[in-house]
């Protein structure tokens, strides 16, 4: 099975300023954050695709739109199933003080869990109050499988890939750690923000050398390496790939390193009003994300 090619080589979604609607596109700067760009009011200017981000045949055109709104790489139609990796990085496992898992420890989320590069994160009712409740931050890497996988080995796990995007998977840790299963914790709506690029693997070679940070109100929490992996992406598409096809569509979060919240003395934890951006290299680029706690709703008590 050969690598998947495609012509561009990062990918954004977005709403032109030129036609008020959807497109895809390439960014016509190769070096520039998209994410911080439209966070800080810069202009970006992209070269259409013409197709759809999971067409391998896709093509990049000569015109040429500006961003007036930025989106996820991947829209919500497009995503098959959000398949996510739990304390897969050593110096995480080490910092949480828990034994490496033998097998990955795997969770889904809902799609009303996804945001966009510039949305705003929702502590919701139901994990309030926050000192309680400790929303946390965790910077991840997303694999976006672009062929079926079914029974792939190792060695060949590379070539179902299309390419690699960002994510901030918050997490309520009271109801993570009250329970075995941490479904529920980490797919409150509006929770998880992803993006801001689709970078192809073409680009990505190595995906165990991507680099990752989280920083909040102009600290930086976190600061790692997908080195730190405990399974790589290679083993991640292998395991998950056995008798379970991964639709082109799937997106898989890998995990986070350490300098989450929870475990720190005193926790911190994300609040009302809060700043909070993560970073990966490889082109990748920054999700740039206000947190906002719901003012309306009910609670169960827990």
């Amino acid at each position: 099975m050969a690598p998947i090619k495609t012509q561009w080589t990062r990918l954004i979604r977005f709403v032109a300023a030129e036609t008020g609607r959807v497109h895809i596109g390439q960014p016509v700067d190769p070096n520039l954050d998209v994410g911080l760009a439209a966070a800080h009011g810069r202009p970006i200017r992209a070269f259409e695709i013409v197709g759809s981000a999971l067409d391998l045949s896709a093509q990049v055109t000569n015109t040429v739109y500006t961003v007036r709104t930025l989106l996820s790489p991947i829209s919500n139609e497009e995503i098959k199933v959000v398949r996510c990796l739990g304390l897969n990085y050593s110096d995480h496992a080490a910092e949480a003080k828990l034994a490496k898992p033998a097998f990955p420890i795997l969770f889904y989320k809902p799609l009303t869990s996804l945001l966009g590069p510039l949305g705003t994160v929702v502590i919701p009712r139901a994990a309030q109050p926050v000192k309680e409740h400790l929303p946390d931050y965790e910077v991840e890497l997303v694999i976006v499988i672009g062929k079926p996988a079914k029974d792939v080995s190792e060695a060949d796990a590379l070539d179902y890939v299309l390419g690699y995007t960002g994510a901030n998977d918050v997490s309520f840790r009271k109801h993570q750690m009250a329970v075995s299963q941490w479904g529920f914790s980490k797919s409150f709506d509006n929770t998880n923000p992803l993006g801001p690029c689709l970078v192809s693997s073409g680009v990505i070679k190595d995906p165990q050398d991507v680099k990752l940070k989280c920083t909040l109100n102009g600290v930086v929490v976190q600061d790692g390496t997908t080195a730190e992996q405990i399974f790589t992406v290679r083993q991640t598409v292998a395991f998950l790939s056995q008798g379970t096809t991964l639709e082109p569509g799937t997106i898989i979060l890998t995990g986070t390193p350490k300098g989450v919240g929870f475990v720190k003395s005193p926790p911190l934890y994300l609040k009302d009003g809060d700043k909070m951006s993560v970073w990966l290299s490889g082109g990748i680029g920054t999700l740039v994300n206000d947190v906002k706690e719901e003012r309306t709703g009910l609670r169960a008590k827990l």
